[in-house]
């Protein structure tokens, strides 16, 4: 297994779940310096990264970029898969592409969140259901064309009514039967979501394409009550060696959280 670490630009708000939120050259620098294997970039559109320029630094620093989140286009653009407004699903579809293609450039996959959206308000769960295939479909041909991967993250229910359990994320996932669709377990929102985490993870099997980790107080790995050990022995067990990324909050301090997160998981890993 790789170990990865979300970070974002300076221009991110808070509700982007990284350690570090400054310049992109700064955070991939002290990424490396902590010894990461790679690092997730969380972006609000494509426009945020200079593909060039980001292709050098993860050259010169011999690391990897696997994964581009789109946390913030929901959170900070307001757009997703099944707003009411087809305009506003429409540039949420164009966003999510423009990403993919951002992705292509570094042999990345790009994960689909909070993107997807909510069920909204007193409208029947199927008319959402509906919305959210139509794009996925739309997005996942795309994404084919660019061998890139949509990695469906399975949130808690106090950020988002739809798609909350691995258990939810493993139905979704088989209904829209693409190939390059797959999971992206979370901890901190299975510690919720998810009456058991190594069952879901074993019940999950080959179907997961990516992992985010953080203990259950969303701080690094080794500051909650999570068994990660036991974590890792499942993911071990199923065949998955991809990357587990750390996606938690900058606590007591961001560097001081890098450091925690990854001395922890590679004592274990």
């Amino acid at each position: 297994m790789k170990l990865g670490l979300a970070i974002a630009p300076a221009s991110a708000t808070p509700l982007a779940f990284v350690v570090f939120r400054e310049k992109l050259d700064t955070a991939i620098r002290k990424a490396w310096e902590f010894g990461y294997d790679g690092v997730e970039l969380a972006l609000v559109n494509a426009e945020e990264v200079n593909v060039a320029a980001i292709k050098n630094l993860i050259k010169k620093y011999s690391i990897e970029v696997p994964l581009i989140s789109t946390g913030r286009v929901f959170s900070e653009a307001h757009l997703s898969f099944t707003h009411l407004e087809k305009n506003m699903r429409d540039e949420a579809i164009q966003t999510m592409k423009d990403i993919i293609e951002v992705a292509s450039q570094f042999q990345a996959d790009v994960n689909v969140g909070r993107v997807r959206g909510d069920i909204p308000e007193n409208r029947p769960r199927e008319e959402a259901e509906e919305r959210f295939f139509s794009a996925m479909i739309e997005c996942s041909d795309f994404a084919a064309t660019r061998n890139v991967e949509l990695l469906l993250e399975p949130v808690n229910r106090y950020e988002t009514n739809f798609i909350n359990s691995l258990e939810e994320g493993i139905d979704i996932v088989e209904k829209l039967n693409r190939e390059n669709v797959k999971l992206m377990p979370d901890t901190f929102h299975m510690n919720i979501e998810d009456a058991s985490i190594i069952a879901s993870l074993k019940k999950a099997g080959n179907k997961i394409g990516y992992v985010h980790f953080a203990d259950s107080n969303r701080w690094a790995p080794g500051q909650g009550h999570l068994d990660f050990s036991q974590i890792i022995a499942s993911l071990k067990e199923i065949g998955y060696d991809g990357y587990v990324t750390v996606e938690i909050l900058p606590n007591p301090n961001p560097d001081e959280a890098v450091k925690m997160a990854i001395s922890f998981l590679r004592g274990i890993i």
